[in-house]
């Protein structure tokens, strides 16, 4: 098969340089449309269900959204794991499926699974499923920032949630644009208790006059003559001055207009995160792509359209376009590898130029590779792989053996050519070239075969080690294959057309370093042969000297990554006020700037409107640009370390955007080392998290070591006297909704300004809900007989204490103790810690 092979290709070269031609052509137009990224896909199919639930407690969310959310969900066909976390007022569920399984039908089988919640969550709850992206799918932020005292930060988040990021999800590949920092637009009306008291209204009375006001409704049709009218009764507010004059009831035959009972203002919404750049506030928008998307091209197009905007950003607003952008690495990543893949190819060419002698059978011979790596980039093509470090590093590999087919036989038709030519009876170069292809053929395939044969351990790989090398094996062994093809079709042709008239095949002497390397090696082969012991024995004392060597070296699942950017996380104590946390953001930025490689900063503290990122305001993420030159970038972050502890009372972790992201994938958590305990009591989940924080504290190498942030925080209970609400006709359930109101308040319609629509928002005035005392006093309902009812006839309203957080997996709950090294391998460190625990923590029953 092998010989008709080479045969049918001699017979036809017109037609085999014409099929090279072609797929170089087609190679090369395939090859740049290849999406390019740092990494294969590692992530998951993961479905995120984020849930708000109206300022509840975590133990509320816990037991009332993510608990019947998680009962849903586990049990779907293909799911792996699901982890939650309810946070304050959030529920956030994370769905894994298998690798292979499709996002869309996942998602499909979650929504049926979200239809059996109907009448099990509280009224109002809805859990709504989050956009398809990937924790790897962050890939640049961009900031807009005022540059004059007039615009106000609440300029900065209108601009940026009704221009900006409608224009940023227009792109195509664009997942989600998630908007933090700024002041979002709210028509708040804060109502005076004492008011409400004086005029024996309630809260409620309040909330029906705001419906009814914040509604257009629909009359119908009406023919007049030949003309169909549409009846619209225009009932919407249009002015803060029509809210304030909307009538809300009577009082001693007199009606009470909003403005008698509230103040009516525009203000900010209440937020749970704050964005700054460079130590100053301002709005960040984070762009996620969609998981199959190219983070090189995508960043292209974001860039163009934010371009667009420079010219046309309202007066006194800029945009900080130079923060983090994935593509930075990437391309620095595979400029490197590109590097190391040419600088191969010039060495693969010095050798054989060295060994032949003759720049034919050289060019013959190199052609295997760039015919061979377009051949790979036309499988990729096909297959739907990406242009990665592992791809690329996969043919970085296979550079030196893509020539070792091709050049087995340009030598062997070379040296049959020389013969045939010094031959008296010449025969047809043709033939020869036939023949001296055929003879190698076998011993070409087979030492082809196993090297293909070393790489198939790669393909059994399951887990994310397998979704990360098996690309550089499918890249290693199609090239390898390509180089096989090329020297059953090509090579033959080639060596046709250009070796029967070489000049050289009429000199049979080899090149000089040919002869040197020959001479040397006759040297050693004959002192090896008569001392054969010797060699063995020599031989094998270097064999165990290198496997000695294994035990004591260093293991880490990768190398260690420059990223030319760093994520740092820092958690202030929970309980911590967002005014509070972002002073602390603040001086924490300041000291790192201070630090001369560092070229920006992007602070996020807390979490944004519908954030997949369910941290506490007592949490802050910075990521950090570096300028490529300076110190060792090992020095920098241990200076950025030593300066943020300076400003005390934070916990600081340190790694870089990729490498985090590629921690949360393993263990679902931002750090290299990841401890998790699991059990039913969060109080003893504290305590044994204590305990295992005090036994891996000791071990060597261990940075950044804390707690997950599960602990007490102050809350304000108010606990229901029934039987009192029952005496007066209170449920308990009105009730609530009634506190909810006044303090939590609510949206209770939409203010429309062309085409942005803003809340229409309630609540008591900040006067009135100051104190316990003051929250005591809220109406909440006046019966019948004239008497009124405030919140101490029917509750008890004390000071307690609750958790901040509760994070669960697999249906239990669980605390995390996470650490980085540094200076010591990852896999010493573990085996130190898993030795510590084991011989240190005593787990209760019912805890792992």
């Amino acid at each position: 098969m092998l010989d008709a092979i080479i045969r049918y290709s001699l017979n036809h070269r017109l037609s085999v340089l014409g099929l090279l031609i072609g797929i170089c052509a087609y190679g090369a137009v395939v090859s740049g449309q290849l999406p390019i990224d740092v990494l294969p896909n590692l992530n998951r199919p993961t479905v995120t269900i984020l849930t708000e639930a109206h300022g509840l407690a975590p133990e509320e969310v816990e037991a009332l959204v993510t608990i019947p959310i998680e009962s849903v969900l586990n049990g779907s066909p293909g799911v792996l794991r699901v982890r939650s976390t309810s946070g304050i007022g959030i529920s956030i569920a994370y769905v894994e499926f298998d690798w292979g399984t499709d996002i869309l039908q996942n998602r499909q089988l979650i929504a049926e699974r979200l239809q059996l919640l109907q009448g099990r969550l509280p009224s109002g709850i809805v859990p709504s499923m989050g956009p398809i992206t990937s924790i790897m799918g962050e890939i640049q932020f961009v900031g807009l920032v005022s540059k004059d005292p007039l615009v106000t930060a609440m300029d900065l988040r209108t601009y940026a949630d009704w221009t900006l990021r409608p224009q940023l999800m227009t792109i195509p590949g664009v997942s989600q644009v998630v908007v933090m920092g700024g002041e979002v637009k709210q028509y708040q009306i804060l109502v005076s208790n004492s008011a409400l008291l004086a005029r024996g209204l309630s809260l409620t009375d309040l909330k029906r006059s705001l419906t009814e006001m914040s509604e257009n409704t629909t009359g119908g049709f009406l023919d007049i003559g030949d003309k169909e009218f549409l009846i619209r009764p225009l009932g919407r507010v249009s002015s803060i001055e029509d809210i304030q004059n909307s009538v809300v009831g009577l009082h001693l035959g007199q009606a009470v207009f909003v403005k008698d009972i509230a103040e009516v203002r525009v203000a900010a919404k209440a937020k749970r995160g704050e964005g700054s750049i460079n130590g100053k506030h301002g709005v960040i928008l984070t762009i996620q792509k969609q998981p199959n998307a190219s983070t090189i091209d995508l960043t292209k197009l974001i860039d163009a359209k934010i371009a667009t905007f420079e010219d046309i950003l309202p007066k006194g607003m800029a945009l900080e376009k130079n923060l983090f952008k994935q593509s930075h690495f990437i391309e620095t990543a595979i400029g490197n590898v590109k590097e190391a893949l040419r600088d191969g190819i010039v060495m693969v060419a010095i050798i054989l130029f060295l060994f032949l002698l003759n720049v034919r059978t050289t060019v013959i011979t190199l052609i295997a590779i760039p015919v061979s790596l377009l051949v790979t980039a036309i499988v990729f093509h096909f297959m739907g792989l990406s242009v990665n470090t592992m791809t690329l590093g996969g043919l970085a590999v296979a550079i030196g053996e893509l020539v070792d087919d091709a050049i087995v036989d340009v030598e062997n038709v070379f040296r049959r050519l020389r013969e045939n030519k010094l031959s008296p009876d010449p025969q047809s170069s043709l033939r020869i070239v036939f023949q001296a292809s055929s003879e190698v053929r076998n011993s070409i395939v087979i030492s082809t075969a196993i090297v293909c044969l070393v790489f198939l351990p790669l393909f059994a790989l399951g887990g994310i080690e397998g979704r990360l090398f098996m690309p550089l094996g499918i890249a290693y062994v199609i090239s390898i294959l390509a180089s096989l093809a090329v020297s059953l079709t090509i090579t033959p042709v080639l060596c046709s057309y250009f070796l029967p008239n070489s000049k050289a095949i009429a000199h049979p002497a080899d090149g000089f370093f040919v002869r040197g390397l020959k001479f040397i090696t006759e040297i050693l082969v004959r002192f090896s042969l008569p001392k054969p012991w010797l060699i063995f024995g020599l031989s094998l004392v270097l064999l165990a000297g290198a496997l000695s060597l294994l035990p004591k070296m260093g293991r880490n699942f990768l190398p260690n990554f420059n990223e030319g950017s760093a994520t740092i996380g820092v958690a202030a104590a929970p309980g911590i006020s967002l005014a509070a946390s972002d002073i602390l953001g603040t001086k924490v930025e300041e000291a790192i700037l201070s630090v001369p490689e560092v070229v920006s900063t992007v602070r996020r503290t807390g979490r944004a409107e519908m954030d997949e990122h369910a941290e506490g305001v007592h949490w802050s993420e910075i990521d950090i640009d570096f300028t490529a030159e300076g110190r060792p970038r090992a020095l920098v972050l241990q200076e950025i370390r030593e300066r943020i502890e300076k400003v005390g009372d934070v916990y600081v972790n340190i790694g870089q955007p990729i490498s985090h992201r590629l921690d949360h994938l393993l263990s679902g958590v931002r750090a290299q080392i990841a401890v998790k305990i699991f059990g039913p009591e969060l109080t003893e989940l504290r305590r044994l998290g204590g305990e295992a924080y005090a036994l891996m504290e000791k071990i060597p190498g261990i940075v950044d070591l804390q707690i997950e942030p599960l602990v007490l925080i102050p809350q304000l209970k108010i606990a229901i006297d029934r039987d009192e609400a029952s005496r007066r006709a209170i449920t308990a359930g009105a009730l609530a909704e009634d506190l909810e109101i006044a303090l939590n308040g609510e949206a209770t319609g939409q203010f429309i300004e062309g085409q942005r629509t803003h809340d229409i928002f309630m609540r008591l005035d900040d006067n009135s809900r100051s104190t316990p005392a003051k929250i005591e006093k809220t109406l909440i309902k006046t019966l019948p007989s004239g008497q009124r009812v405030v919140v101490s006839d029917v509750a008890q309203v004390y000071e307690g204490n609750g958790p901040n957080m509760i994070n669960r997996e697999d249906m239990q709950r669980r605390l995390v103790v996470s650490a980085n090294t540094q200076g010591r391998d990852l896999g010493s460190v573990v085996k130190d810690i898993q030795k510590q625990l084991k011989e240190g923590l005593d787990l209760p029953p019912g805890h792992f």
